[in-house]
């Protein structure tokens, strides 16, 4: 059964009442296709007037929707053939960030590395919530240095509520693992494109998205803190999330606004989740679009351009 989302349920009691308007038809042998006919329309006017108007809460919470494709998802999606990569060679291999190198199009072979969720509590469990571990940076950095070896360009997907945040992955150090990743990948010398899937929050999402293309998909959020932790600082309570949305200024629109991002990727009508076939076809053509502009660049002229743009969106001084 399909999971709603508040804002969604009027869309849906329009779309039971076209569903039992045309199973009485076939029953009672009626003629109902002008009904039919308006009642559509009403629908598809309806979810363009809920899907344009969507509040900055909204949008994180269809960022987050369970049935939301994840990473594997769509790489199973673009690519035609595709082989995981395991482990960070130090530690361990940690399931909340995973990798790989995928063919796409029979055209490109990429290294796809990528944040990846559970659908189940079981499968949560094992990924950590798409929470990484340093190990997993170490990993998705690993995964990087070996597509630079073999001249390979990186797509990095996004979908993640943050680093780990518990005793042991401080321990192993998750500040050095996340900042390493960050300045290291300023000097890959092959093409870097870094898509916001989902969520993308703090130095969790920042860790495998320094890139020549960062780009969201239309209902994601970026942002250095997720609204509910926002609100439990501020007003010590997390009954202040929506407050701490609008705040914070942290969907697509938002981050192109602002010169954080490089571009935006359109969703079906209602989500990824409703039409993932087509989300993933938008973000293919993406990946190949850009690839063909970039690997006309030389590796001097993606790195000088890359530390550019990143140098534009603010100077720290001390």
């Amino acid at each position: 059964m399909r999971t709603l989302l508040e804002f969604e349920k009027p869309i849906a009691e329009l779309e039971d009442k076209l569903i039992e308007m045309r199973k009485l038809a076939i029953e009672n042998n009626v003629d109902v296709s002008e009904a039919v006919v308006s009642l559509t329309e009403k629908i598809l006017e309806l979810k363009k007037e809920t899907f344009s108007n969507l509040t900055r809460w909204q949008r994180v919470q269809l960022s987050r929707h369970p049935e939301r494709p994840y990473t594997f998802d769509y790489i199973e999606k673009i690519c035609t053939e595709f082989i995981e990569i395991h482990g960070d060679r130090s530690v361990a291999d940690d399931k909340a960030m995973v990798g790989g190198f995928g063919n796409v199009d029979g055209e490109f072979s990429v290294m796809f590395i990528g944040q990846q969720k559970g659908r189940n509590t079981k499968e949560r469990q094992y990924r950590n919530f798409g929470m990484p571990n340093p190990e997993g940076y170490r990993k998705a950095l690993r995964l990087m240095k070996m597509a630079e070896k073999f001249n390979k360009p990186i797509v990095c997907l996004i979908d993640t509520p943050g680093a780990f945040p518990g005793i042991e992955a401080e321990e192993r150090g998750q500040g050095e693992a996340i900042a390493r990743n960050i300045r290291d990948m300023f000097m890959l010398k092959v093409p870097v494109i870094c898509i916001i899937i989902g969520e993308g929050a703090s130095g969790g999402a920042l860790g495998i998205a320094v890139g020549d293309r960062v780009l969201m998909m239309e209902n994601t959020w970026y942002s250095v803190i997720s609204p509910e932790s926002c609100s439990s600082i501020l007003w010590r309570s997390w009954d202040y999330k929506e407050q701490a949305a609008e705040a914070l200024k942290l969907t697509a629109d938002d981050m192109l606004k602002n010169g954080l991002i490089d571009g935006i990727i359109s969703e079906p009508l209602g989500g990824a989740h409703l039409a993932p076939d087509v989300a993933a076809e938008n973000i293919k053509k993406v990946i190949i679009s850009e690839l063909k502009v970039l690997n006309a660049m030389s590796s001097a002229e993606r790195i000088n351009a890359r530390i550019d743009k990143f140098s534009k969106m603010g100077v720290v001084t001390e």
